[in-house]
């Protein structure tokens, strides 16, 4: 005999370790779906577990005549069918209609009756043979009460309603079944329909049986032989056709404990008596607990922890199907563990763990296309670079390497998909492809740098009248073609055109702020200073023909100095604002006007503060501050400065002009001289002699040009001179004269003769 278990205490206390050591001693969790539970209900005293110990052979309490009528079980007791199989448990539960309760009778009958029509596959009815037919028979409440709870479940399932007649009298079986069936009959539909439920039949609801028992007290042995017949009928009462014919909505056994206990606290918590499908509810616990504990498993496997912390160093061979087989492996014992519960559920918490298990991998996934992402822009880089350097053309080169290494972007990508999961690398591609353009467009920005930085830096140091149209000449021709060539090298990427635009209005702002820079640079103090003193060099230096300047007399410097003065003011003009944007201003004219009066110096009425000056300001009129480079006052005090240290320069050249004169009227003395001297030495005749030798004339033809470029500076001015020395200082000087004429080479003294003896030919000739 096979001792109870009371499962729900008399004050509904639910026993929640007891079911567990139940379930443990009698392997019930380890029967899957081949179990059967059978519970009785009935009227006090009615002989209930008698019943129960005799079919099952089980160990209930039973009543003991001798001691008089009276509650007997208190609260339900469950216990392991030792005669029966497949595994059967059989559940004991207190009358109902007891006096021993009082007013708190109906709530415990009701939740007690909820109770077994969720959990049993089969209801015994025990039911006296007297109450049939009478309207107010014992039975007739619970019965109701059986209707009305039934009809009450959010999705009952169809369970078997067997009615035990006991202390069957001579009345035929067939009368009683079919006065009984009325009665069933007149209950049912006398019970309200729910909305959910309306106009069903209570065929819908139970397979109704009837049987009949001899007195126990009376007729035993015939009790005991009726009773081995309805035992029969429990022997695999869980197969088609048998009691429990309908177990579509059975929960395994191993969610048996779960499912008992949250039904018992959702009857016990809510007044209405409403429950969910014991089905669903028992599934829906114990198939979230094994999820969890794959998912638990999962998150400890060592395979997955090694391939976690191999993804954070790099790409991983084999990285998707890898973790899609990990992945598999603990989604497959899910299956394996939750195939007995119901079907809907155990899909819901199939796919909840799935997501879970997704997510927990989600990180290592992303950071593998990291890598991938990382280590194929950086090819991209270098394959590009290597072709540039080779010689190849942008447009060309970037439409080989982009496609090129998308491509194995792509494959690498479907290597490291995950089966269980819809993920996909579209936004990692996407981002890709972004710093692809971005280093494409870094390089066109570079290219376009260096062209513009260098031509631009030139333009400003030529200094020419027409600097900023050259510049914005350059900037729109190397701009669009820069613009040109990016446009064609994207084609290939499928950019909205916006997107498209917006990169090469920011290649064009680019090339413009390199302009802005170099044009900064260009316009330091420092540096504009410096060109302002080489271009006033330059042109007060050297000629039209770019020849070097001997301050001779006729040399105008005031005159050059004021064109040196203007062309150094130019550069200031041309640095003191920028002009991108072809708009006009009044710069030169005012600097000219203000820094040059028609001496060439700042005007005298400005210096006295007679008018105001027009340069003691920090903005010009018609310039944007963004645009300004240098301010009116930092124009000013630059060309003071600049003034200051050419001043020098000036003064100088002026200074050399003078000594040339000077110089020029001490050579004439002294040709003249050194001339008269000679010829008095050697004498006329021997002189003219000399002259006219033919090496002599030879030597005066091969440096004609010279003498008379000489001759214009000596002329006439030596015979002035030496009219005025007279015969007799030429004689004094004969002896002299001779000595030095003999330290002369014989070529020096025939050209000193002959530049006296031909002097008047030449100045006929020159003058």
């Amino acid at each position: 005999m096979e001792k109870g278990m009371q499962l729900i205490d008399g004050n509904g206390k639910f026993n929640v370790e007891g079911l567990q050591d139940f379930m443990t001693t009698t392997e019930f969790a380890q029967c899957g779906l081949s179990y059967s539970v059978v519970a009785i209900i009935g009227p006090q005293s009615s002989g209930k577990s008698t019943l129960m110990n005799h079919v099952f052979g089980t160990d209930f309490k039973m009543l003991n005549a001798n001691k008089g009528r009276g509650q007997t079980t208190k609260g339900i007791w469950i216990a392991k069918s030792s005669e029966i199989e497949p595994f059967t448990i059989a559940m004991d539960l207190e009358g109902t209609d007891s006096s021993a309760r009082g007013e708190d009778n109906t709530a415990f009958e009701k939740q007690s009756t909820l109770f077994a029509l969720a959990i049993a596959d089969t209801v015994l009815v025990n039911m006296w043979c007297k109450d049939i037919g009478l309207e107010h028979a014992a039975c007739r409440p619970l019965l109701k009460l059986v209707f009305q709870v039934m009809k009450r479940l959010f999705q009952p399932r169809k369970r078997t309603l067997l009615f035990v007649i006991r202390d069957h009298t001579r009345t035929p079986l067939e009368f009683l079944e079919t006065a009984l069936m009325k009665d069933i009959e007149k209950i049912w539909a006398a019970v309200a329909e729910p909305e959910t439920h309306s106009s069903a039949a209570l065929s819908d609801y139970f397979n109704v049986e009837i049987t009949s028992l001899s007195s126990y007290e009376f007729e035993e042995d015939k009790f005991k032989d009726q009773v081995a017949h309805l035992k029969q009928r429990f022997f695999n009462s869980n197969s088609p056709r048998d009691l429990a014919d309908d177990r579509l909505e059975v929960e395994p056994a191993s969610g048996f404990s779960v499912c008992a206990e949250k039904i018992w606290k959702t009857i016990k918590d809510n007044k209405d008596l409403h429950i969910p499908d014991p089905k669903v509810m028992a599934a829906s616990v114990r198939c979230e607990e094994i999820a969890k504990e794959k998912l638990k498993q999962l998150t400890s496997d060592e395979k997955w922890l090694e391939l976690k912390e191999d993804v954070q160093a790099g790409p991983v061979p084999w990285f998707g199907a890898t973790l899609s087989s990990i992945l598999a492996t603990y989604l497959s014992q899910y299956d394996k563990e939750v195939i007995y519960f119901d079907q809907d559920v155990r899909n819901v918490k199939r796919k909840q763990l799935e997501l879970n298990a997704l997510e927990v991998v989600r990180d290592a996934y992303v950071t593998m296309l990291e890598h991938l992402s990382s280590n194929t822009l950086e090819t991209f880089k270098t394959k590009l670079e290597q072709l540039l350097n080779e010689g190849e053309g942008f447009v060309a080169s970037a439409r080989s390497c982009a496609r090129s290494c998308l491509h194995e972007f792509d494959q690498r990508c479907e290597d490291a998909a995950i089966r269980q999961s819809e993920w996909n690398a579209s936004n990692v591609r996407e981002k890709l492809t972004c710093d692809m353009l971005s280093e494409m467009m870094a390089i066109c920005e570079e290219q376009l740098t260096d062209v513009l930085a260098d031509e631009v830096q030139s333009l400003f140091e030529a200094g020419e009248t027409d600097t900023w149209l050259s510049v914005r000449n350059l900037l729109e021709s190397k701009t669009e073609n820069a613009v040109s060539e990016f446009s064609n090298a994207v084609v290939g990427f499928k950019l909205h055109r916006s997107a498209i635009d917006t990169k090469l209005e920011h290649l064009r702002e680019k090339a413009r702020n390199v302009v802005k820079r170099k044009a900064k640079e260009a316009a330091a103090a420092e540096r504009v200073l410096t060109r302002m003193k080489d271009r006033f060099k330059q042109v007060f230096n050297r000629d039209e023909i770019s020849k070097s300047r001997f301050w001779t007399r006729e040399k105008n410097i005031d005159e050059i100095e004021r064109n040196a003065l203007s062309a150094s003011l130019k550069i200031l003009s041309t640095m003191a604002a920028m002009r991108l944007d072809k708009l006009t201003d009044q710069i030169e004219h005012l600097l000219f006007s203000s820094l040059m009066g028609e001496s060439g110096d700042i005007p005298s009425s400005q210096l006295t503060g007679a008018t105001p000056d027009p340069l003691a300001s920090n903005t010009w009129e018609e310039v944007s501050p963004n645009d300004t480079l240098l301010t009116p006052v930092e124009c000013k005090s630059l060309w003071m400065e600049f003034k200051e240290d050419m001043k020098y320069k000036m003064n100088q050249a002026r200074s050399d002009q003078e000594a040339l004169r000077n110089a020029k009227r001490v050579i004439k003395i002294v040709v003249g001289v050194v001339g008269a001297a000679a010829i008095t030495a050697v004498g006329v005749p021997t002189a003219m002699k000399i002259a006219a030798r033919p090496e002599v004339a030879a030597v005066l033809k091969a440096v004609t040009t010279w003498l008379l470029a000489v001759l214009k500076y000596i002329g006439m001015e030596v015979l002035e001179t030496l009219k005025y020395i007279g015969i007799d200082v030429l004689e004094m000087l004969k002896d002299a004269a001779a000595m030095a004429v003999r330290s002369l080479q014989p070529e020096i003294v025939a050209i000193i003769i002959a530049l006296v003896t031909k002097q008047s030919d030449w100045r006929q000739q020159y003058y």
